[in-house]
């Protein structure tokens, strides 16, 4: 039994670490140089309590077992995710009463943790939250991770129980015969294909219509957001909230799991055409922090250490396609917007058991030597003085520190240019080297030595993300 996935985002990856339980040959395909670059790579990195969605919608089928998942998996990957809770602040009356309704609906989704809290109590968990706040609702269970490490460690430990990773390998078209999935075909080869996982994210559209099966659109929504430095770490505990609209939950004030502070999104809509358009505007980013402020006032531009955008993949029905299709072997992953992080650990079982096994009745062995377990690369932030002359001891290059924003060391870019990286994001989103205050001004010709030594390479030709965004022309002197 041959398995294509396609995509390696938060999606397909937690996909294809689940069917690398199985004995069965898994290919994961991505057209980007590296995992997780698409809409995974710029979101809020939120886990959600999943009391937000329509009772009756496929979002609220996984959204808080998702949610209950990520506990597990955090021990199993070793990805930082934290519990840190969520309030939803209302400012108006008419707010307290749609907090009662979001409760109600978490009741029915299956989140149990939900209260309304007055604003003294508000005041105790979020001292910094405005005054004119005047009640919230808490959801204990909500948490914030990092969406691309996610992945990143799930495409790793598929990897290493006998999944094959495809990077830089676009599919152009998938062939069917008799109403069944025969052939993927992409600008790199034709593969034998049984059963394909449509996990495309903004593309998810295109690919359904190679296969005879594109009856839905995708839309851009793009969300623009300002990263606020580790400096203001405490200016709230929790995610903070708007009282959410028709549209969006609302621009929000979040904590990251480094330290930082992340203001926004803001919500877009763009045309098809536009999938690839993220480019922040002075408009957008300034309705980021107006609105930002006028839940925590104390939020204070100053800080910024960047500012970035994502889209996220929209449907007319607001909701995840998660099915089989008429073309046997072909099921669907597609419009998965928020809470697709938070719900990406519950419907990765449910594409395995439910639709593979139950619906198409296709019969999957799992391994006796399924190893569950992956660790993370060792940073040296995260260990004790004894710890670290212990790691120098076993390889001097702990001893250089490249990063000093984040406190990478050499040893730690060389390990991830091991697992994979091959461009200096791939290496930033690995070992968080550039993802600090500097935002790469002081490492990152470092970094581009290491990368050019370890592969062997010119310097020239390292990369910062895509084949076409280069870092230098050649020398400068001969």
């Amino acid at each position: 039994m041959k398995v294509f996935v396609i995509g390696a985002g938060i999606s397909g990856s937690l996909i294809a670490r689940e069917l690398s339980k199985y004995d069965c040959e898994v290919h994961i395909l991505e057209k980007a140089p590296d995992i997780g670059w698409g809409v995974t790579k710029a979101n809020s990195a939120i886990v959600h309590g999943g009391y937000d969605d329509p009772p009756q919608s496929v979002r609220a089928k996984f959204a808080a077992k998702g949610n209950r998942l990520y506990e597990e998996l955090s021990k199993e990957l070793d990805f930082d995710f934290e519990r840190i809770g969520s309030l939803v602040v209302a400012f108006k009356e008419e707010d307290i009463n749609y907090l009662k309704e979001l409760k109600e609906r978490g009741k029915k989704n299956g989140v149990d943790d939900l209260e309304i809290l007055e604003k003294s109590e508000l005041k105790k968990i979020e001292p910094n939250i405005s005054d004119e706040a005047i009640a919230a609702l808490y959801c204990k269970s909500a948490g914030i991770t990092e969406p691309w490490e996610v992945a990143i460690a799930a495409i790793e430990n598929a990897v290493e129980n006998g999944a094959i990773l495809h990077l830089e390998e676009e599919v152009l078209d998938i062939q069917t015969r008799n109403q069944k999935v025969s052939k993927v075909i992409t600008n790199k080869g034709e593969y034998e294909a049984d059963v394909v996982i449509n996990a495309a994210g903004l593309f998810a559209d295109e690919i359904a219509k190679m296969a005879g099966v594109g009856d839905f659109e995708i839309f851009p929504r793009k969300g623009e957001y300002i990263l606020l430095d580790k400096k203001l770490k405490g200016l709230v505990n929790t995610v903070v909230f708007p009282t959410p609209t028709k549209k969006s939950k609302g621009i929000l004030v979040v904590p990251t799991v480094d330290g930082g502070i992340l203001l926004g999104p803001n919500a877009k809509d763009l045309p098809k055409s536009m999938k690839y358009d993220l480019g922040t505007t002075p408009e957008g980013l300034q309705e980021v922090y107006e609105k930002s402020k006028r839940l925590v006032p104390k939020v204070d531009l100053s800080y910024t250490v960047k500012t970035f955008a994502g889209l996220r993949p929209e449907t007319k029905e607001k909701d995840f396609i998660i099915s089989a299709t008429k073309v046997w072997g072909f099921v669907n992953v597609a419009g998965i917007r928020s809470p697709g992080l938070t719900a990406a650990p519950s419907f990765a079982k449910y594409v395995v058991e439910d639709i593979l096994q139950d619906q198409l009745k296709i019969n999957l062995s799992k391994k006796k030597d399924f190893n569950p377990y992956r660790k993370r690369i060792t940073n040296i932030r995260d260990v004790s003085l004894k710890e670290w002359e212990e790691l120098v001891k076993k390889d001097p290059r702990y001893g250089r520190t490249v990063c000093f924003c984040n406190n990478v060391s050499e040893a730690e870019i060389v390990e991830a240019i091991r697992r994979g990286a091959r461009t200096l994001d791939g290496v930033k989103f690995r070992t968080r080297a550039s993802f600090g205050r500097c935002q790469g001004g002081f490492c990152s010709l470092k970094i581009v030595e290491i990368i050019s030594r370890e592969l062997n390479i010119p310097m020239e030709e390292v990369k910062l993300n895509s084949k076409n965004s280069w870092i230098m022309d050649g020398k400068v002197r001969a």
